[in-house]
């Protein structure tokens, strides 16, 4: 028992790198201190379950799969597109599996399975996670170019292209329509809550 406590303290000291990792495709566009990882996985989540919610999924499971998509990052950091082209990553799931070796078995299974799901796409909740991913990087993209990142365009361009959801379209579309702090603008006037 206590060897299977150290391995499983060990991943959540390792799942804390996401927090200090920087997302490095920002840095190609020219932001000097973008979003960690964690900080996007965060986020995700979020706009996992509002869009599953809307597509009348499962919001839970979605967010719970959009938790664990880039925990493999912590093993390989994070690519950035051009990156990949040049070098060969190891997959998704050989990386999970690699995490969770000797560690408690439900633990490892919860994990591995979350990851298969992720990738494999075939659940509605995994597609909705994935589109979360996007729009994620989206509404980021919109925000750094608010701060006066004016290379922002080919983030919003792929992430809109990756979308598949018709609510994760729909959300894309009002990002893009409307500005990072408009939400509080009609607060302070009293047009909402």
């Amino acid at each position: 028992m206590a060897e299977d406590l150290a391995k499983l303290t060990g991943l959540l000291y390792e799942i804390g790198l996401l927090k200090r990792y920087k997302r490095t495709g920002w840095l190609v566009a020219g932001v000097r201190d973008p979003e960690s990882i964690a900080d996007h996985s965060f986020r995700a989540a979020i706009i996992a379950a509002v869009i599953a919610a809307l597509e009348g999924g499962n919001p839970e499971r979605a967010a719970f799969l959009s938790l664990f998509h880039d925990t493999q990052e912590t093993r390989v950091t994070d690519i950035p597109y051009i990156g990949k082209r040049y070098l060969q990553a190891a997959s998704n799931e050989k990386v999970t599996a690699d995490q969770v070796r000797g560690l408690p078995e439900p633990v490892a299974e919860m994990l591995t399975s979350a990851v298969g799901e992720y990738e494999e796409k075939l659940s509605l909740e995994a597609v909705c996670a994935r589109d979360a991913d996007k729009l994620d990087c989206l509404i980021q993209a919109v925000e750094y170019r608010e701060q006066g990142h004016q290379n922002t365009q080919p983030w919003i361009d792929s992430s809109l292209a990756a979308l598949k959801t018709a609510s994760g379209k729909r959300l894309a579309d009002e990002v893009l329509s409307t500005g990072s702090l408009e939400w509080m603008t009609r607060i302070l006037a009293g047009e909402d809550g």
